[in-house]
């Protein structure tokens, strides 16, 4: 199969007019690089391909070293390379032996050379590879003022446009330089090459346009990430009407945006992308319906999300785990645990194995209604599959355990979670254990807590002083209860001084 090939708009028979077309916007000029039309000793040229070529691979080195021993120029390596591009693993090993054994040094014409060689026979990590090596190497070399970091394409992406027809290569060459910049943090840089591309019709692949908008949701927020996905797909009005319109975003698109939303509380405008998505005739998959649901759940809005699930069951598509969590979650959350069971059980018929997140969403939900006894059993049921519950969750059974006057089952469940399962107890569980002995009375097992407490580095704060003197007072100790009132007092004149 041939490889496809970009066509620049404009005259087609030299590579100078190759690259005023192609990159309009960068003024510097090729002046200063050497030629890949400037005749070569042919001489030279023949000789090292064919002994590449025909001579044994285990003497052919040492053999063109003892021809050659002063090494060949970067333009002779670019020409030795592109008589070879229909064995492009021969052409790399040339390239990285004639670095290795420092009989080159490599500019920007012989790296571009070997770079399309590869891409062309999709060769695409090789290639990225020396993509990544070029720019280091070539920005670290350079010897004006300019910031390698700026905003401006490295300078590779230049001679690649002008070498691009001469070596046979592939468009998704520039796909790759745009990923090793995204890769360098250069999201500038990236986006001044898809400009360049886009502004003569050549557009760069879905993937790399979602590697762009994922880096720049990332590193610089939603709403910048909003409109560079705007921009490079094309959307704008005035882009519609300067640009060709030749892709289109794809779910993944949408989904990264949907969680960037989503994450930052902003459901409202999750739901403009989804009806976006709708216009554009992309179709949601099951992680798409997820986050949607998950919006709306967080939201309290239950009844939606069930609207969300009803829509996806009718499209065909079978819930996963994340769906199931998510209706599961945001049941218990509003305390309806009725529904989160029917969910739960679905689930388990399905196939469906449930996971850590399951399990807490369920316990969660049964304390909330008080039914502690369900949570434990869920609890235990929990353990048996080695799942870890979080130390909100284990908080959540000792808190309701304490509200129904279930002090030591709280506490014998604490010491069962910390042998068992490494559970390492927060000061909110110590807290609500600490201040149930104080109401029973029983000081001796609440200090003997606090100081286990305190061993673990967690210093008592004043919900725990006021526990203990309560504690003592109702015992009568009025003495004791009057030592923690000035402990106490000292520690809250700390607290303002600093």
């Amino acid at each position: 199969m041939g490889h496809r090939r970009i066509t620049f708009p404009g005259n087609k028979q030299t590579p100078t007019n190759l690259l005023q077309m192609a990159v309009p916007l960068i003024k510097r000029t090729f002046s200063s690089l050497p030629s890949d039309q400037i005749p070569q000793p042919q001489t030279l040229i023949s000789s090292v391909v064919s002994i590449l070529k025909h001579h044994r691979s285990k003497s052919r080195w040492s053999y063109l070293q003892s021809l050659y021993p002063t090494g060949f120029n970067p333009e002779e390596v670019s020409q030795i390379t592109l008589h070879l591009k229909n064995n492009p693993r021969l052409a790399l090993s040339f390239f990285l032996w004639s670095q290795q054994k420092s009989l080159c040094t490599h500019n920007l014409l012989s790296y571009s050379t070997i770079i399309h060689i590869l891409a062309r026979s999709r060769l695409k990590s090789q290639a990225q590879t020396l993509i990544r090596t070029a720019i280091r190497v070539t920005e670290s070399a350079s010897t004006d003022d300019s910031d390698p970091l700026s905003d401006s394409p490295p300078k590779i992406f230049e001679t690649l446009v002008k070498t691009y027809r001469t070596c046979g290569s592939a468009p998704f060459v520039f796909d790759l330089l745009i990923k090793s910049c995204l890769e360098a943090k250069r999201i500038d840089g990236s986006l001044a090459i898809v400009r360049m591309l886009r502004s003569r019709g050549i557009n760069p692949k879905v993937s790399t346009c979602n590697a762009l908008v994922s880096r720049v949701l990332r590193c610089r927020g939603v709403n910048a990430g909003y409109t560079i996905y705007r921009e490079v797909f094309g959307l704008n009005n005035e882009l519609k009407e300067k640009f060709s319109v030749g892709i289109c975003p794809n779910v993944h698109t949408f989904n990264a945006l949907m969680v960037c939303y989503y994450q930052e509380g902003m459901t409202e405008k999750l739901e403009e992308i989804w009806y976006e998505m709708r216009k554009l005739n992309c179709f949601p998959n099951g992680y798409s319906y997820s986050i949607l649901m998950a919006a709306y759940c967080d939201e309290g809005e239950v009844g939606e999300a069930e609207k969300v699930w009803e829509e996806m069951r009718i499209k065909g598509m079978e819930p996963d785990v994340v769906a199931y969590n998510t209706m599961i979650g945001g049941f218990c959350r509003i305390g309806e645990i009725g529904r989160a069971e029917e969910f739960y059980g679905e689930m388990m018929l399905s196939g469906v194995e449930s996971t850590c997140v399951t399990y807490e969403h369920l316990i969660n939900g049964h304390c909330k209604i008080g039914d502690v006894d369900a949570a434990i059993l869920l609890y235990k049921d929990m353990c048996r599959k080695d799942f870890r519950a979080e130390a909100l969750t284990v908080d959540a059974v000792i808190r309701e355990l304490c509200d129904k006057k279930r002090i030591s089952e709280a506490l014998e469940f604490l010491r069962i979670a910390m042998k068992n399962h490494d559970f390492c107890a927060n000061v909110n569980s110590y807290w609500v254990l600490i201040k149930g002995l104080c109401q029973e009375r029983k000081m001796e097992e609440a200090l003997k807590l606090q100081a286990e407490m305190v061993g673990k580095g967690f210093k008592p704060n004043l919900e725990i002083y006021s526990s203990f003197i309560d504690g003592y007072v109702k015992r009568g100790d009025e003495k004791m209860a009057e030592i923690l009132r000035k402990e106490m007092f000292e520690i809250q004149m700390r607290g303002e001084e600093d």
